[in-house]
């Protein structure tokens, strides 16, 4: 499988092109290969793989169809393995210190060139073995939801909550986190990307949870919102809007529908319960390899709905001094078929 996205990648190069790769995503996703030091080099007269000495054992065991090269050879001599005189960079991953060291180790008659799109273009479209790594990272998701209602009272912290969650995917099978998990609660919730803090939990709270977690390299997401204690009127209120407001979203989501789409979908019912201006980020982001991968649910993408597609569904309302409510699932198009890869309940939990 690997071999193939290699071979498939210099298909898309023209017979003078290769590719130069530094950035972990794509070392890891067209190679195998699990370490963050290490290059890259893939044209169509060769395929190198370049690391130091801690590493080269381990990447002749995880890779195939590459030439493992000891950094210590040096640039100049490994670019003059290849003959090729454009050589496409990660504009978006080397920086330009990195950029200008590079270059003049390049040959008189080679030049780098931007390729991020075209080297990233692939990952659009998860495989079927990609898919099952996302779902089995999203099922961690799901018995660390289940295990933390129970664990769940006023007078915990954020933190404390958080860190149960972070062990118990840990426990499960995760190999890291996705990123910070998010443990929002009373008018803290309202901060979309409220990272968990000393904040003690209290009757009547919202309680936002944001988390994933990695499994065999693939990133899951998962957001609830619960409330500690009994609901009031106006958190049943703004529950039930972002609930119906997902669940729309989810129904409009088909193969060939522009992404912008599926985002007015749901802004289309958080607008009309008079809530609009407390929807302010994008309807959901790709995920696979990063957590936020392209393409996206926004008001601006163009781009359609394609299988292979693995797209976060996450509307929320937000509202300063008073709280807020998202709701996330993790949606994969595969074979003309919409499938939530995100099972845990999702109508208003009291705790």
């Amino acid at each position: 499988m690997l071999i193939n996205r290699s071979d498939r990648l210099c298909e898309r190069l023209h017979d003078n092109e290769a590719v130069f790769i530094s950035g972990y995503p794509n070392i890891f996703y067209y190679s195998g290969f699990t370490s963050e030091d290490a290059f890259l080099l893939i044209s169509h007269s060769g395929k190198y793989i370049i690391t130091d000495s801690r590493y080269t054992i381990q990447a002749h065991e995880q890779t195939t169809g590459f030439e493992v090269i000891d950094i210590k050879e040096g640039f100049e001599k490994i670019f003059s393995k290849i003959p090729e005189k454009y050589i496409g960079y990660e504009e978006m991953v080397m920086n330009v210190a990195e950029y200008k060291k590079l270059r003049m180790k390049l040959r008189s008659n080679q030049d780098f060139v931007e390729m991020q799109n075209l080297i990233n273009e692939p990952r659009k479209y998860k495989e079927s073995a990609e898919i099952k790594k996302i779902a089995e990272a999203e099922k961690i998701g799901d018995k660390a939801f289940e295990y933390i209602l129970n664990k769940i009272s006023a007078g915990m912290t954020e933190k404390e909550i958080a860190l149960e969650i972070e062990i118990f995917m840990k426990k499960q099978g995760a190999s890291a986190l996705s990123f910070d998990t998010i443990a929002a609660s009373g008018i803290r919730s309202a901060m979309p990307h409220g990272v968990a803090s000393d904040k003690t939990i209290e009757k009547g709270d919202f309680l936002t949870l944001d988390f994933g977690c990695v499994f065999e390299g693939y990133c899951s997401d998962m957001t609830r919102t619960v409330v500690v204690g009994k609901a009031n009127e106006k958190q049943r209120e703004i529950y039930n809007t972002v609930l119906t407001a997902q669940k729309t979203a989810i129904n409009s989501i088909a193969v060939g529908i522009p992404c912008r789409k599926i985002d007015e979908a749901a802004r289309r019912i958080i607008t009309d319960a008079g809530f609009g201006e407390h929807f302010g980020h994008s309807l959901g982001h790709s995920l696979g390899i990063e957590i936020h991968e392209n393409p996206v649910f926004s008001p601006k993408c163009e781009t359609k709905v394609q299988n292979g597609n693995v797209i976060t569904v996450e509307p929320g309302i937000y509202i300063d001094g008073f709280g807020g409510v998202r709701i996330e699932d993790v949606i994969a198009v595969e074979y003309d078929t919409v499938i939530n890869l995100t099972s845990s309940p999702k109508e208003l939990i009291e705790l």
